[in-house]
Protein backbone atom coordinates (compact mmCIF):
# COMPACT_ATOMS: atom_id res chain seq x y z
CA UNK A 1 0.00 0.00 0.00
CA UNK A 2 1.26 3.68 -1.08
CA UNK A 3 2.00 5.61 2.15
CA UNK A 4 1.73 9.31 1.85
CA UNK A 5 2.84 11.76 4.70
CA UNK A 6 0.24 13.73 6.12
CA UNK A 7 0.09 16.59 7.92
CA UNK A 8 -3.56 17.00 9.16
CA UNK A 9 -3.55 20.68 10.81
CA UNK A 10 -5.58 22.03 14.01
CA UNK A 11 -9.06 22.05 12.65
CA UNK A 12 -9.05 18.09 11.44
CA UNK A 13 -8.61 17.50 14.95
CA UNK A 14 -11.54 19.14 16.14
CA UNK A 15 -14.54 20.91 14.65
CA UNK A 16 -14.23 19.14 11.09
CA UNK A 17 -12.88 15.35 12.19
CA UNK A 18 -15.90 14.55 9.12
CA UNK A 19 -13.22 15.86 6.44
CA UNK A 20 -10.07 13.81 7.96
CA UNK A 21 -11.86 10.49 9.21
CA UNK A 22 -14.08 9.89 5.76
CA UNK A 23 -10.25 10.76 4.23
CA UNK A 24 -8.59 7.84 5.59
CA UNK A 25 -11.33 5.51 5.74
CA UNK A 26 -11.60 6.65 1.74
CA UNK A 27 -7.43 6.50 1.64
CA UNK A 28 -7.24 2.63 2.65
CA UNK A 29 -10.05 1.80 0.09
CA UNK A 30 -8.35 3.41 -2.75
CA UNK A 31 -4.59 1.70 -2.01
CA UNK A 32 -3.25 4.68 0.03
CA UNK A 33 -2.61 5.32 3.72
CA UNK A 34 -2.45 8.64 5.10
CA UNK A 35 0.76 8.63 7.35
CA UNK A 36 -0.09 10.99 9.71
CA UNK A 37 3.60 13.43 10.70
CA UNK A 38 4.59 12.46 14.50
CA UNK A 39 5.96 15.74 15.60
CA UNK A 40 3.59 18.49 13.95
CA UNK A 41 2.58 21.50 14.76
CA UNK A 42 0.04 24.46 13.43
CA UNK A 43 0.89 26.21 10.38
CA UNK A 44 -0.13 29.42 11.44
CA UNK A 45 -3.28 29.71 9.29
CA UNK A 46 -2.33 32.74 7.36
CA UNK A 47 -0.09 33.11 4.93
CA UNK A 48 1.92 36.42 6.05
CA UNK A 49 1.13 39.22 3.80
CA UNK A 50 3.64 41.56 4.14
CA UNK A 51 7.21 40.96 2.99
CA UNK A 52 9.41 41.86 6.00
CA UNK A 53 7.12 39.45 8.16
CA UNK A 54 9.70 36.41 8.41
CA UNK A 55 8.30 34.81 11.93
CA UNK A 56 4.99 34.23 10.23
CA UNK A 57 6.95 31.48 8.17
CA UNK A 58 8.99 29.91 11.19
CA UNK A 59 5.41 27.55 12.22
CA UNK A 60 4.74 26.48 8.77
CA UNK A 61 8.96 25.93 7.53
CA UNK A 62 8.67 23.69 11.19
CA UNK A 63 5.68 21.27 9.61
CA UNK A 64 7.40 21.15 6.37
CA UNK A 65 11.36 20.49 8.05
CA UNK A 66 9.52 17.64 10.48
CA UNK A 67 7.97 16.14 7.37
CA UNK A 68 11.10 15.85 5.69
CA UNK A 69 12.89 14.40 8.72
CA UNK A 70 10.14 12.00 8.38
CA UNK A 71 11.42 10.84 5.37
CA UNK A 72 9.01 12.14 2.97
CA UNK A 73 9.13 13.56 -0.73
CA UNK A 74 6.07 14.89 0.01
CA UNK A 75 3.44 15.85 2.08
CA UNK A 76 0.00 15.94 1.71
CA UNK A 77 -2.86 18.05 3.47
CA UNK A 78 -6.83 18.42 3.09
CA UNK A 79 -7.58 21.64 4.65
CA UNK A 80 -7.38 24.31 2.00
CA UNK A 81 -6.08 26.56 4.16
CA UNK A 82 -3.26 24.69 5.40
CA UNK A 83 -2.31 23.91 1.67
CA UNK A 84 -2.41 27.08 0.32
CA UNK A 85 0.08 28.35 3.93
CA UNK A 86 2.48 25.37 3.23
CA UNK A 87 2.39 25.58 -0.29
CA UNK A 88 3.37 29.37 -0.50
CA UNK A 89 5.86 29.20 2.42
CA UNK A 90 7.68 25.95 0.87
CA UNK A 91 8.33 28.15 -2.47
CA UNK A 92 9.49 30.93 -0.41
CA UNK A 93 12.08 28.96 0.94
CA UNK A 94 13.09 26.97 -1.73
CA UNK A 95 13.53 30.11 -4.28
CA UNK A 96 14.71 33.03 -1.74
CA UNK A 97 17.90 32.19 -0.56
CA UNK A 98 17.89 35.53 2.03
CA UNK A 99 14.23 34.90 3.15
CA UNK A 100 15.39 30.83 3.49
CA UNK A 101 18.20 31.90 5.68
CA UNK A 102 16.35 33.75 8.24
CA UNK A 103 13.76 31.68 8.64
CA UNK A 104 16.27 28.55 8.94
CA UNK A 105 18.35 30.66 11.90
CA UNK A 106 14.83 31.36 13.63
CA UNK A 107 14.03 27.60 13.70
CA UNK A 108 17.59 26.50 14.19
CA UNK A 109 17.84 23.81 11.55
CA UNK A 110 18.22 23.82 7.54
CA UNK A 111 15.51 23.21 5.11
CA UNK A 112 15.96 24.05 1.77
CA UNK A 113 12.23 23.82 0.26
CA UNK A 114 13.01 20.56 -1.24
CA UNK A 115 10.01 18.62 -0.71
CA UNK A 116 6.49 18.32 -2.36
CA UNK A 117 3.43 19.64 -0.68
CA UNK A 118 0.40 18.49 -2.21
CA UNK A 119 -3.40 18.34 -1.31
CA UNK A 120 -5.28 15.00 -1.67
CA UNK A 121 -7.17 15.99 -4.27
CA UNK A 122 -4.30 15.98 -6.70
CA UNK A 123 -3.51 12.11 -4.98
CA UNK A 124 -6.93 11.40 -6.21
CA UNK A 125 -6.28 12.98 -9.93
CA UNK A 126 -2.91 12.27 -10.56
CA UNK A 127 -2.03 9.08 -7.96
CA UNK A 128 -5.47 6.91 -8.50
CA UNK A 129 -7.10 8.05 -10.90
CA UNK A 130 -10.55 8.84 -11.42
CA UNK A 131 -11.52 5.88 -13.50
CA UNK A 132 -9.86 3.64 -10.34
CA UNK A 133 -12.15 5.94 -7.95
CA UNK A 134 -15.21 5.08 -10.29
CA UNK A 135 -14.54 1.65 -10.34
CA UNK A 136 -14.18 1.56 -6.46
CA UNK A 137 -18.10 3.00 -6.13
CA UNK A 138 -20.59 0.81 -3.83
CA UNK A 139 -23.04 3.27 -3.98
CA UNK A 140 -23.39 5.53 -7.03
CA UNK A 141 -24.73 9.37 -6.11
CA UNK A 142 -26.87 9.37 -9.40
CA UNK A 143 -28.81 11.80 -9.83
CA UNK A 144 -27.82 14.15 -7.32
CA UNK A 145 -26.83 17.53 -8.44
CA UNK A 146 -23.60 19.02 -6.77
CA UNK A 147 -21.82 22.15 -6.97
CA UNK A 148 -17.89 22.29 -6.36
CA UNK A 149 -16.80 25.07 -4.19
CA UNK A 150 -13.38 25.97 -4.43
CA UNK A 151 -12.69 29.31 -2.39
CA UNK A 152 -9.88 31.60 -2.89
CA UNK A 153 -6.97 29.21 -0.63
CA UNK A 154 -7.34 26.34 -3.19
CA UNK A 155 -6.59 28.11 -6.52
CA UNK A 156 -4.64 31.34 -5.29
CA UNK A 157 -2.41 33.06 -5.70
CA UNK A 158 -2.43 31.52 -9.41
CA UNK A 159 1.00 30.86 -10.21
CA UNK A 160 2.10 29.65 -6.70
CA UNK A 161 -0.82 27.27 -6.16
CA UNK A 162 -0.89 25.34 -9.82
CA UNK A 163 -3.60 22.80 -9.06
CA UNK A 164 -5.74 23.46 -11.40
CA UNK A 165 -6.68 25.81 -14.11
CA UNK A 166 -6.94 29.07 -12.32
CA UNK A 167 -9.97 30.53 -14.49
CA UNK A 168 -11.99 27.34 -15.02
CA UNK A 169 -10.79 24.92 -12.00
CA UNK A 170 -12.42 21.49 -13.24
CA UNK A 171 -10.80 18.93 -10.26
CA UNK A 172 -13.69 18.40 -8.05
CA UNK A 173 -15.93 18.12 -11.11
CA UNK A 174 -14.08 15.15 -12.26
CA UNK A 175 -14.16 13.30 -8.91
CA UNK A 176 -17.79 14.49 -8.49
CA UNK A 177 -18.57 12.65 -11.48
CA UNK A 178 -16.58 9.55 -10.83
CA UNK A 179 -18.45 9.25 -8.01
CA UNK A 180 -21.80 8.86 -10.42
CA UNK A 181 -22.94 13.12 -9.39
CA UNK A 182 -24.11 15.70 -11.98
CA UNK A 183 -21.56 18.26 -11.19
CA UNK A 184 -23.15 21.26 -11.83
CA UNK A 185 -21.40 24.28 -12.50
CA UNK A 186 -21.90 27.99 -11.10
CA UNK A 187 -20.35 30.92 -11.83
CA UNK A 188 -19.09 31.89 -8.23
CA UNK A 189 -17.38 28.81 -7.70
CA UNK A 190 -14.13 30.84 -6.20
CA UNK A 191 -14.94 33.37 -4.83
CA UNK A 192 -14.47 34.38 -1.71
CA UNK A 193 -16.45 33.16 1.49
CA UNK A 194 -15.17 36.01 3.68
CA UNK A 195 -12.93 33.56 5.42
CA UNK A 196 -11.61 35.02 8.81
CA UNK A 197 -13.84 38.16 8.81
CA UNK A 198 -16.23 35.36 9.98
CA UNK A 199 -14.74 36.37 13.49
CA UNK A 200 -15.72 40.22 13.06
CA UNK A 201 -17.81 41.34 9.88
CA UNK A 202 -20.39 38.48 10.36
CA UNK A 203 -22.62 40.69 7.55
CA UNK A 204 -19.68 40.74 5.13
CA UNK A 205 -19.36 36.61 5.39
CA UNK A 206 -23.51 36.59 5.23
CA UNK A 207 -23.50 39.11 2.11
CA UNK A 208 -20.41 37.04 0.60
CA UNK A 209 -21.22 33.51 1.41
CA UNK A 210 -25.31 33.90 0.32
CA UNK A 211 -24.02 35.32 -3.05
CA UNK A 212 -22.14 31.91 -3.40
CA UNK A 213 -25.35 30.03 -1.65
CA UNK A 214 -27.33 31.59 -4.64
CA UNK A 215 -25.23 31.44 -7.18
CA UNK A 216 -25.07 27.67 -6.60
CA UNK A 217 -28.90 27.36 -6.73
CA UNK A 218 -29.52 29.19 -9.14
CA UNK A 219 -27.63 26.85 -11.34
CA UNK A 220 -29.53 23.69 -9.92
CA UNK A 221 -27.02 22.58 -7.28
CA UNK A 222 -29.08 20.10 -4.61
CA UNK A 223 -25.76 20.55 -2.35
CA UNK A 224 -22.36 22.26 -2.21
CA UNK A 225 -18.99 20.60 -2.19
CA UNK A 226 -15.82 21.99 -0.65
CA UNK A 227 -12.27 21.35 0.92
CA UNK A 228 -12.13 24.30 2.90
CA UNK A 229 -13.36 24.23 6.56
CA UNK A 230 -13.40 27.62 6.94
CA UNK A 231 -15.20 27.68 3.71
CA UNK A 232 -18.01 25.12 4.88
CA UNK A 233 -18.17 26.95 8.20
CA UNK A 234 -18.85 30.23 6.91
CA UNK A 235 -21.22 28.66 4.10
CA UNK A 236 -23.21 26.60 7.11
CA UNK A 237 -23.66 29.58 9.10
CA UNK A 238 -24.95 32.18 6.41
CA UNK A 239 -27.26 29.91 5.15
CA UNK A 240 -29.88 30.86 7.79
CA UNK A 241 -29.80 34.81 6.50
CA UNK A 242 -29.76 33.55 2.75
CA UNK A 243 -33.09 31.75 3.07
CA UNK A 244 -34.35 34.82 4.59
CA UNK A 245 -33.72 37.21 2.63
CA UNK A 246 -33.90 35.19 -0.75
CA UNK A 247 -37.44 34.42 -1.76
CA UNK A 248 -37.63 30.89 -3.32
CA UNK A 249 -34.23 30.04 -2.60
CA UNK A 250 -34.44 26.90 -0.82
CA UNK A 251 -31.50 25.13 1.77
CA UNK A 252 -28.48 23.76 0.10
CA UNK A 253 -26.71 20.97 2.28
CA UNK A 254 -22.40 21.87 2.45
CA UNK A 255 -20.44 18.97 3.03
CA UNK A 256 -16.72 18.17 2.50
CA UNK A 257 -15.46 16.38 -1.08
CA UNK A 258 -13.80 13.41 1.50
CA UNK A 259 -17.91 13.11 2.94
CA UNK A 260 -19.22 12.21 -0.86
CA UNK A 261 -16.31 10.30 -1.36
CA UNK A 262 -16.80 8.20 1.81
CA UNK A 263 -20.10 8.11 0.74
CA UNK A 264 -20.06 6.62 -2.31
CA UNK A 265 -17.27 3.99 -1.32
CA UNK A 266 -19.83 2.67 1.06
CA UNK A 267 -18.67 4.21 4.29
CA UNK A 268 -20.96 4.57 7.27
CA UNK A 269 -22.65 7.27 8.88
CA UNK A 270 -20.72 7.83 12.02
CA UNK A 271 -17.54 7.60 9.96
CA UNK A 272 -18.48 10.18 7.82
CA UNK A 273 -19.19 12.42 10.22
CA UNK A 274 -22.90 13.35 8.76
CA UNK A 275 -25.08 13.97 11.53
CA UNK A 276 -22.29 17.12 12.31
CA UNK A 277 -22.97 18.89 9.60
CA UNK A 278 -25.52 22.08 10.62
CA UNK A 279 -27.54 21.55 7.24
CA UNK A 280 -28.50 17.64 7.26
CA UNK A 281 -27.60 15.90 3.54
CA UNK A 282 -29.93 12.93 4.77
CA UNK A 283 -33.28 13.49 3.41
CA UNK A 284 -32.16 14.40 -0.15
CA UNK A 285 -29.81 11.35 0.18
CA UNK A 286 -33.13 10.05 0.88
CA UNK A 287 -35.18 11.20 -1.50
CA UNK A 288 -32.77 9.99 -4.20
CA UNK A 289 -32.67 6.38 -3.21
CA UNK A 290 -28.82 6.56 -2.26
Amino acid sequence: MMKIPYYPGCTLNTVAKGLDTSARESAAALGFEMEELKGWNCCGAAFPLTPDNLIGLTAPAKVLLNAKKEGGGSVMTLCSVCYNVLKRTNRVLRDDKEKRSIVTGFIEEDYDGSIDVIHYLEVLRDRVGFEKIKEAVKRPLKGIRAGAYYGCMLLRPFKEMGIDDHEAPTIMEGLLRALGCEAVDFPDKAECCGAHLAMTRTDIVERLSGNVMRSAAGRGAELIVTSCPLCQYNLEKSQKKTLEETPGYREVPVVYFTQLLGLALGQDEDTLGLGKNLWDIRPLLKSKGV
